[in-house]
C-alpha cells in the first residue's frame, strides 16, 4: 500500500502564483475533471486509430504531451537520489505500459469494455490496500456495476483484446502507486514531466515501427496532440495533484468511474448506445464512488 499522501504542492507550471491547484478544487473534483478528459481523449483517440494504428496513437499520445511538460515544467534533473530515479522509471514504465496495453484493447473491443476490465486493476488495488470494512463494501458495490456495465459476459469479446484490457489495469494500479510517489518526491509536476519523457521514449521505436511516417502527417499531429493534451497532459497532472491529498485506495475506489464516463464518451462521441442496464449500471459505480468519499471525508474528520 502507498503511504498517504502528503499535503498539495505548489500549483503546475513556473511562476505560479495563488493557491494550489489542488486546495482550490479539491481532490475528488480533480479526479473527476481528470476522468472526463481521459475518456473523452480516448474516444478521439479511436477516431485516431485508422490513420496511426493503436501503438502509433500511443506514440503520438505520449510524445507530445512529453513535450508540453517539459516546455511548461522545466523540471530540474540535480539533486535528486537514486530512489528519486527509480520511481521515475517505475512511473514512466507504467504510464507507457498502461496505455500501450489500452490501446491495444481499444482496437479490438468496444471502449466502454475496454475501460470495465482495466478499472478491475484499480478496484483490486483498492480492496488490497484498505484498511476500513465500508471501503471493501464500496469497493465489492462498485465491482457489480462493473461487472454489470459489461453486460456479464464478457466472454463474447475478443479474447486478445479482454487480456490487453485486464493487462492494464494491472499497469493501472501500478500507475496509481507510483503516481502518488513521484507526486511526493518531486515538486509541482516536474516528475510526471519527467516520468512522461521516459514512457514516450519507450513507446517510440514501437510507434515508428507500426505507423512510420504516417506520424509526421499535419492532420495526424493535431489529432495527436489534442489526444496528449485530453488524455494525459490535464489528467496526470489532475491526478498526481490529487494524490497528494487522498490515500490510494479512495482513489482507488474513484477510478470506478471511469466506465461510467466511457459508456458516456462512447456514446456521445462514437454513437455506442447505452441500455437501461447500462444506466442501472453507472448509477451503481456512482454510488460507491460517493460513498467512499463520504466514508474518507468522515474518516478524515474524525482524525484531526
Amino acid at each position: 500500500m502507498a503511504p498517504a499522501a502528503a499535503p498539495a504542492a505548489p500549483a503546475v507550471g513556473p511562476g505560479t502564483a495563488g493557491p494550489p491547484a489542488g486546495r482550490r478544487l479539491g481532490p475528488v473534483a480533480l479526479v473527476v475533471a481528470g476522468g472526463l478528459s481521459v475518456q473523452f481523449g480516448s474516444a478521439v483517440a479511436v477516431l485516431l486509430m485508422p490513420r496511426a494504428g493503436a501503438l502509433g496513437v500511443v506514440t503520438l499520445r505520449l510524445v507530445l504531451a512529453a513535450a508540453v511538460l517539459l516546455v511548461v515544467c522545466r523540471p530540474k534533473v540535480r539533486g535528486y537520489g537514486r530512489a528519486d530515479w527509480g520511481t521515475i522509471v517505475a512511473f514512466g514504465t507504467a504510464m507507457a505500459g498502461m496505455n500501450i496495453l489500452f490501446y491495444q484493447a481499444a482496437d479490438r473491443i468496444p471502449l466502454g469494455a475496454a475501460v470495465t476490465l482495466e478499472v478491475l486493476g484499480p478496484l483490486i488495488l483498492s480492496v488490497a490496500a484498505s484498511r476500513r470494512l465500508m471501503n471493501l463494501l464500496w469497493a465489492g458495490l462498485a465491482l457489480g456495476g462493473v461487472v454489470l456495465l459489461g453486460g456479464g459476459g464478457f466472454d463474447r469479446l475478443d479474447p486478445l483484446g479482454a487480456a490487453f484490457a485486464l493487462a492494464a489495469g494491472a499497469m493501472w494500479a501500478a500507475y496509481i502507486v507510483f503516481s502518488a510517489r513521484t507526486g511526493r518526491r518531486f515538486p509541482q509536476a516536474d516528475g510526471l514531466a519527467l516520468a512522461m519523457a521516459f514512457g514516450a521514449v519507450l513507446s517510440l521505436p514501437l510507434g515508428i515501427a507500426e505507423a512510420g511516417d504516417k506520424l509526421l502527417v499535419p492532420s495526424t499531429i493535431g489529432l495527436g496532440l489534442a489526444v496528449a493534451l485530453m488524455s494525459s497532459v490535464l489528467p496526470y497532472t489532475l491526478e498526481l495533484l490529487a494524490l497528494r491529498r487522498l490515500p490510494a485506495p479512495t482513489f482507488a475506489i474513484l477510478m470506478s468511474l471511469e466506465p461510467a464516463i466511457a459508456a458516456a464518451a462512447g456514446f456521445l462521441v462514437l454513437s455506442q448506445a447505452l441500455s437501461a442496464t447500462d444506466a442501472l449500471a453507472i448509477a451503481l459505480v456512482i454510488g460507491a464512488s460517493m460513498g467512499a468519499v463520504r466514508t474518507q471525508a468522515r474518516a478524515a474528520r474524525r482524525a484531526e
